[in-house]
This record gives structure tokens, sequence and C-alpha cells, in this order.
């Protein structure tokens, strides 16, 4: 039975969590791939980019929401999702004509485009601010459970609970919606292959007829369209403030890395690593070690390598071996 606690108390506090984060960091490392696999530059306006997005919906959902229209269960910022999408795609394709387009016409070197993208960074940042303020901000309604922690005790008759949010789940089957049909276009429609071909060598796909500025149109929408998701389902499990997602970057950046820069699957695969090395290294484990060891062997202390506060060092450690190690990632990207 302690076993079996053990277990529970695991899948509550690391398990869980940490599979809705990592889907949230799957989905921002996803922007960052395709605009480094594409348009080749590191976009550091992509923290951004989600509370651009977040705050759309997070307006939107207030504007619904004092109209009486709701999803239900489920939150009403699901809704507000389409609308904040196309707000975002908006900006970001006029932002490319204003700034980047005459950097790539210039065929400006990368490191011209990330600094370009600092100042996007710091003009999107303050819009945010400027707009919706800088406190946290919720927005969050429906059910708020899936299940609760005393259900789940008074069905199983364990001591310790098993509680799942409604955004935790929401989280995880959106993520995988919007993947499957991200890899479904980038495979299987023409605009896809497109993208693909330019990608792979630039060059040899304008002698194909490739047409550059609709795959850079088309890039900055999918951009759009997974930095607004992945922030508000972020803002949705946690909260939408405007620095959080500035200091969300290093995790991306650190998933997409180690994924391997420009590798969609890495960029997956990336943020579930990055996201359970956070959560199992700030974690106290004094409670599953108290079910699992015997009273002499029990931790006094919390049992916890790093306060969380030290969170995103975990990140950039990680993203330091990397880099150090294996530069091109674990699914074999672009070097960095």
């Amino acid at each position: 039975m302690d076993f079996l606690n053990a277990i529970v108390a695991l899948a509550n506090f690391v398990i869980v969590p940490a599979t809705a984060y990592g889907a949230q960091l799957a989905l921002g490392a996803l922007g960052v791939t395709l605009i480094y696999g594409i348009l080749r530059f590191s976009n550091f306006a992509h923290g951004d980019t989600m509370a651009f997005g977040a705050m759309f919906a997070i307006l939107f959902t207030w504007w619904f929401q004092s109209m009486g229209i709701s999803a239900g269960p489920l939150p009403t910022a699901l809704l507000a999702l389409p609308f904040a999408i196309v707000i975002t795609g908006a900006f970001l394709l006029a932002t490319d004509r204003v700034v980047y387009r005459f950097y790539r016409q210039q065929k400006a070197k990368p490191v011209i485009f990330v600094i370009v993208s600092l100042g996007v960074m710091f003009i999107m940042n303050g819009l945010v601010r400027f707009i919706i303020g800088p406190n946290d901000q919720r927005f969050a309604d429906g059910e708020r459970f899936i299940i609760s922690a005393r259900d789940f005790k008074a069905m199983t008759g364990l001591r310790e609970g098993l509680a799942i949010k409604t955004t935790q789940g929401i989280t995880v089957i959106t993520a995988v919606i919007v993947v499957a049909i991200l890899f479904w276009f980038l495979n299987r429609t023409r605009t896809g292959k497109s993208m693909r071909a330019y990608s792979d060598n630039e060059d040899l796909a304008l002698l194909s007829g490739i047409n550059p500025e609709r795959v850079v149109m088309v890039t900055w929408l999918i951009v759009a369209a997974l930095a607004t998701v992945a922030g508000t389902l972020y803002g949705l499990d946690k909260t939408f403030k405007p620095f959080v997602f500035l200091q969300l970057l290093l995790p991306i950046f650190a998933a997409a890395i180690v994924g391997g820069l420009g590798n969609p699957v890495g960029a997956i695969a990336g943020g579930f690593v990055v996201a359970f090395s956070e959560v199992t290294i700030t974690y106290a484990w004094k409670k599953v070690a108290n079910y699992v060891l015997p009273d002499a062997l029990a931790p006094d202390g919390l049992a916890q390598l790093l306060t969380t506060d030290y969170k995103f060092a975990v990140s950039f450690a990680i993203l330091v071996v990397v880099l150090l190690f294996r530069p091109t990632g674990l699914f074999a990207g672009k070097s960095v």
C-alpha cells in the first residue's frame, strides 16, 4: 500500500505537472525550431510572441465572459484562441514585412537577425505591458479539476490523492492535436513540402520554382499559431504575467537545442526532457522517500536537490552541457 501511495505522490507532483509543462515547452520549442530551420536565425522574440498571443486570448476571453459566452466545463479561452491566432499572425506578418524582410533582402548574417529579434522582443514586451499591464492576469474558468485529490482518495482508499487539473488535460490533448496537424501539414501538403525543401537547400528550392515569400509567410503564420496556443495554455495552467514569458525563453531554447535545432521531433522530445529535469530536480522527495524507505533511512529534510527558485538554472545547465558535448542535439539538428 505504501508503494502505491508513493507512485500516486510521484504522479501527482512530478509526472502530471511535468507532462503538461513539457507539452507547453514542446509547442514553444517547435516555433523556435521552425524559425531556425526555415528562416535560419534564432528568434529571441518568441517568448514575447507567446505573451502577445496569450494577451489577446485573455482580452477575447474577458469579452466573451462579459457577454455570457462560455465553453461550459472547458475554459472560455479555447473559444478565444482562433481570434488571438489571427491577430498574432497579422502582427508577425507585419513585423516581417517592416523589419525582417529588409535584412533578408540584404542577405544579412544570422547574428544580425538575432540582434533585430531582440529589438522586436523589447517592443512586443512593452506593448503587452502597456495594453494589459505588468501584473498577474487570471482568466481560467470552467471546471477546475478532471479529478480532485479528495475524489481520488474516496475511490481508491489511498492516503495520497491524485489531482488532475482541467487545464493540464487540455494542454496535453491540445498539444497532441496541434503537433499531429503540424506534421501532417509538413509531410502531406504541397506547401509543407515546399517549406521542408526550402529548409534543406534554399538555392535548389528557388531553382525548383518555390516562392520564398510564400514560404516565409506560411512559416510566420504557423509560428503565430504555435506561440499563441503555447502561451495561452501556459497562462491557463499556471499564470499570465508578461515577464514570465521572457524567462520562459531559456527553457524553450534549451528544449529546442537539446532536441536539435531545426528538427521538429527533437523540439518535442527536448521539451519533455527539460520539463522532467526541472520538475524532478526541484521536487522535494521526502514524501515519496518516506513511503518506500524504512524509517531508519527516511530523510529528515525535504530531500530536495534545488529549490524551485532555481528551476531555470536547470535549463541553463542542460543547455551548457548539450552545447559543450553535443551541439547538434539529441536528434542531430543543425549545429548551433
